[in-house]
This record gives structure tokens, C-alpha cells and sequence, in this order.
């Protein structure tokens, strides 16, 4: 068995898996609330983020110290930031900036006897796409994650692409316009964020929970305009990233993910948008194949698990 660690911003999940990949038993517990601002603004020696820290260690410690621990060969973690697969060591820390600079390998390696692999999230999600998923059987595929941001990995050659800063499918980063006298961005990061896009059609609607996506998308397959007309908005934002990044890579897939790839009508709309963005500019060519990823709220552990066989191999 392995332990398959999952470090997201509302739950930590863990699993016991088996080597084909087969869930054994599941399960979650909340995570720890963070306030990236006050660690940006205090650094990451004060109180507070020292204590969330712990606070996030000592879950940790209570999902594996649960474990009957002589059955698990290893653990696989997914973790949000910039991770240095090769050391371990977490760098920005996405949603959990008091993890910048910790060799979260070297501590659960050190209390537990057993090896550990981590990898950031978004390449884990295009993992188990290449493992089990929608793009096992592509060469070369782009996995785009929609959730608070965008996340995400490149495969070239059936091989997950890090780059030199371990930083290569990072798009939330990638700047969508600037304005050449004050030098200010818009990043995909927000003008294709999922949560930004249901919170918008959550305020139209006056609906209590601003983040009901569940509610929301009952609106867009009705065909409320209201919702509709934020919707294809959105659309349109990630059909460009998706022809950016067809020209950039030219792959033989796109794979959207994330937890609103699960309606049919996303893909449908993404298409949608990219024909209407290539009838309005005939200087593009390119016909970009998208499709829904195959995994939703397990692809982390899954593509954890792909990336402690694959680094083991090494």
C-alpha cells in the first residue's frame, strides 16, 4: 500500500492506494485557514504563520500516525507551490506561503523511516491524466486545471515538462494584457479563474452562497442570460489561453480540469468560443482538440502516487 497525501485549500485528503492505482479507503480533514497577506506583509518568521505551520504539520502527522505504518512502502504528497522535486524543498507555497523554503520531504522522511515524494498540485492533476486518464495514450498534451486560479502541467514526449525553476505550466502567472505607461498586468490567473466566475454569477443571482457552483451551473444549463452572459465571457478568456498555448506547444491535446470539468457544457462553450474567436481573426490556423480531463476531485492523489513510481525509477 501507499499513503497519497492531497494539500488543498479547503481539505487535506489522503488515501491508501494500491500500485495499479485502485482507492483502497479515503477519506479528509479540513485544512488549517491561512492568511497569505499578513505573511507577506510580517514575513514568514512571525507568530502566526509559525503557527500555521504546526498546525498543518501536526495534521499531517495525525493522517499518518493513523496508518498501520509496516503495510505503506511510501507516501506520495500533492502541495500547492513552486516544488523542487529533487530536494523537496516548497518555494512560494501557492495558497500556503508560511511553506516557502520548508523540506516538507526531509520531515516526514525523518519522523516516519519511509520515502516520500512531493509535487505541486497542478502537475499532479496532469499526472494522473497521463497516467489513467484522458491524455495516457497523447505524446504531447497541455492538462489546464480552472479552480482559484490556473493550474496545470505540460507533457512532452509522454514526460511531465518542469522547466529550469520547476515553474514550466504555471499560466496563472502568464500576463493576458499590460499597460505600457503604468506597467500594470491582468494575469490568467484571475481573468480565468473558476471561483472568481462563480462568484459573479453567485452576486447576479443573489444566491447566499457565493460559492455554489453547483446552483450556478444549474442557471448556465437553463440558459439564464444573466449567467449565460458571464459564462461565455469566461469562455472566451479560456479559449485564448488555450489557442496561446496551441501555438506555443502545438499539442495533440488539450485536457481542461478542474471541479467544474465535470459539465459537459464547459468543454461545449470552450469550443464554442474558439470558433468564434478564429471567425473573427482569419490569421489563425491552428484547430485545437479539447477535451474534459478524466479525473476531478482525485486527480492529486492519483498523480501523487504517478510521481513517487516515476521518481523512484530514477
Amino acid at each position: 500500500m501507499y499513503l497519497t497525501l492531497d494539500i488543498g485549500g479547503t481539505f487535506i485528503k489522503h488515501a491508501l492506494m494500491d500500485a495499479a492505482g485502485s482507492i483502497i479507503e479515503k477519506g479528509k480533514i479540513p485544512t488549517p485557514k491561512t492568511d497569505a497577506i499578513n505573511h507577506v506583509l510580517m514575513g514568514k518568521n512571525n507568530p502566526a504563520t509559525k503557527k500555521q505551520l504546526e498546525e498543518l504539520k501536526q495534521i499531517l502527522f495525525s493522517i499518518i500516525d493513523n496508518q498501520e505504518l509496516t503495510n505503506i512502502k511510501g507516501i506520495a504528497v500533492s502541495c500547492p507551490g513552486t516544488i523542487d522535486v529533487e530536494s523537496g524543498v516548497i518555494y512560494n507555497g501557492g495558497s500556503f506561503p508560511f511553506l516557502h523554503g520548508i523540506n516538507l520531504v526531509k520531515i516526514l522522511e525523518d519522523r516516519y523511516g519511509k520515502d516520500v515524494y512531493v509535487e505541486n498540485d497542478g502537475k499532479c492533476a496532469a499526472l494522473a491524466e497521463l497516467w489513467l486518464g484522458s491524455v495516457k495514450d497523447v505524446k504531447d498534451s497541455v492538462i489546464l486545471v480552472l479552480g482559484t486560479g490556473v493550474g496545470g502541467g505540460i507533457i512532452l514526449n509522454r514526460k511531465l515538462h518542469r522547466g529550469v525553476n520547476f515553474s514550466a505550466g504555471e499560466v496563472s502567472y502568464v500576463m493576458s494584457e499590460i499597460d505600457p505607461i503604468t506597467k500594470e498586468v491582468q494575469f490568467v490567473g484571475l481573468e480565468c479563474s473558476a471561483v472568481e466566475m462563480v462568484k459573479k454569477i453567485s452576486q447576479i443571482k443573489q444566491l447566499e452562497d457565493s460559492t455554489n457552483g453547483k446552483a450556478v451551473f444549474e442557471y448556465i444549463n437553463q440558459q439564464d442570460k444573466e449567467a449565460m452572459k458571464v459564462f461565455d465571457d469566461y469562455c472566451i478568456q479560456i479559449a485564448s489561453l488555450v489557442l496561446n498555448m496551441h501555438y506555443i506547444l502545438d499539442p495533440e491535446l488539450i485536457a481542461i480540469g478542474g471541479g467544474i470539468s465535470v459539465q459537459p457544457i464547459l468543454v461545449e462553450r470552450i469550443q464554442w468560443a474558439i470558433n468564434e474567436i478564429t471567425k473573427k481573426n482569419p490569421l489563425h490556423v491552428t484547430k485545437p482538440k479539447v477535451v474534459a480531463c478524466h479525473f476531478q476531485n482525485d486527480a492529486n492523489l492519483y498523480g501523487a502516487l504517478y510521481h513517487f513510481f516515476t521518481s523512484k525509477e530514477k
